[in-house]
C-alpha cells in the first residue's frame, strides 16, 4: 500500500519460478525448438556435455580494478614508495617530530608569554647573564605589547585576579 493512489499494486507473492514457454516464437516456416524438455526441471541444473563447472564460485571471478586517478598513478611511477623504515629510521622520525613540537611550543611561549622571561630573570642572582637576559626580555615584551600578543595573557590574568578578589557567598570576610 502506498500514499499515492496512482502507484500500481505491488504483489506480495514471490517472483514466479516456473520457466515460461519459449520466449522467442519461431520465425515463419521454422520448426519450433523445445525450450525445456521438462518445464519442471531446474534451468540451472548441469546438462550433460555442457561447459558448466560444478566447483565454480562467482566470488572467484576477477573483478574490475578500481579506477585510478592518472596523476596518482604517475606519482607512484615517478616516486615509488620506499621500504618501511627500520628501528633507527622510526627513532629518527620520532626525534624530528618531537623537535618540531618543542620549537613550535617555544615560539608560542616566546610570543604569548614574554612576561615570564622577565619574571624569571628578576628572580635570579644579579650577574652579566641575568642582566643581559632581563634587558632583552624587557625589549622583547615591549615589542610584543605593541603587536597586542600580550592581551590574551593579560585577559586571563585579569580574570584570575577578579575571581580571587571577588566576595563569594558563604565566605568569611577577609581581614
Amino acid at each position: 500500500m502506498s500514499d499515492r493512489p496512482d502507484d500500481p499494486e505491488i504483489p506480495l507473492a514471490p517472483f514466479p519460478t516456473a520457466a515460461p514457454a519459449n520466449p522467442f516464437p519461431p520465425l515463419g516456416g521454422e520448426p519450433a525448438e523445445p525450450y525445456l524438455e521438462d518445464p519442471e526441471a531446474d534451468p540451472n541444473a548441469p546438462v550433460a556435455g555442457a561447459d558448466w563447472i560444478e566447483t565454480a564460485d562467482a566470488h572467484d571471478l576477477p573483478t574490475a580494478p578500481e579506477p585510478v586517478n592518472p596523476l596518482l598513478a604517475l606519482g607512484r611511477f615517478a616516486f615509488p614508495p620506499g621500504e618501511p623504515p627500520d628501528e633507527e629510521g622510526v627513532a629518527a622520525r620520532d626525534r624530528r617530530w618531537t623537535s618540531r613540537v618543542i620549537v613550535i611550543a617555544t615560539v608560542f611561549l616566546l610570543i604569548f608569554n614574554a612576561v615570564s622571561i622577565q619574571n624569571w630573570s628578576r628572580q635570579q642572582a644579579p650577574g652579566w647573564v641575568t642582566t643581559t637576559v632581563r634587558r632583552l626580555a624587557d625589549v622583547w615584551s615591549e615589542q610584543i605589547a605593541q603587536l597586542g600578543a600580550d592581551q590574551p595573557r593579560q585577559a586571563v590574568r585579569d580574570g584570575y585576579e577578579a575571581a580571587r578578589d571577588a566576595d563569594w557567598p558563604g565566605e568569611a570576610p577577609r581581614p
